[in-house]
């Protein structure tokens, strides 16, 4: 039960954190490359997209922590656990908090009108995706160390 649970946990953790990346890395770099109208419509469109997907896929990386914490309770592996779980936590709501007010609003935005809104506001959640990339993969970094921790 509890390789289990690790493997499931792994594998929502990694991919949700090379999702994050993978944004970071190429997607909204080339976005950049597009001019002002075009890319708001580019951005609302995978806003619109992963305003679906995302919710389910962090709620999924943050709860599949759950049962590893309480099966690696007074092992070796806990503490590690704990810390990748709280990094998750931590992800979740700075996303809730500061990344999906702002998503929100970039769907109101006019392509044509509101550029320089649209500038600040991308400005504004760029920084708060790359806090995002740091708590996913430092939290990656922690679950694994659990799991090795527990194989030992």
């Amino acid at each position: 039960m509890r390789k289990t649970a690790r493997s499931v946990n792994l594998m929502a953790a990694g991919l949700l954190a090379g999702n994050e990346l993978g944004t970071w890395a190429a997607v909204h770099p080339a976005l950049k490359k597009l001019g002002p109208p075009e890319r708001v419509r580019a951005e609302q469109e995978l806003t619109r997209r992963f305003g679906v997907i995302m919710p389910f896929w962090m709620a999924a990386a943050v709860i599949s922590c759950l049962p590893n914490l309480a099966l690696s309770a007074g092992r070796p592996g806990f503490r590690p656990t704990l810390i990748g779980a709280l990094c998750f936590a931590a992800m979740l709501a700075s996303t809730r908090l500061g990344n999906v007010p702002i998503n929100n609003r970039t769907l109101e935005i006019d392509p044509e009108e509101d550029i320089e809104e649209f500038g600040r506001l991308r400005e504004r959640w760029d920084r708060l995706h790359t806090l995002r990339i740091a708590l996913t993969t430092a939290g990656l970094g922690f679950l694994v160390a659990g799991a090795l921790t527990e194989e030992e």
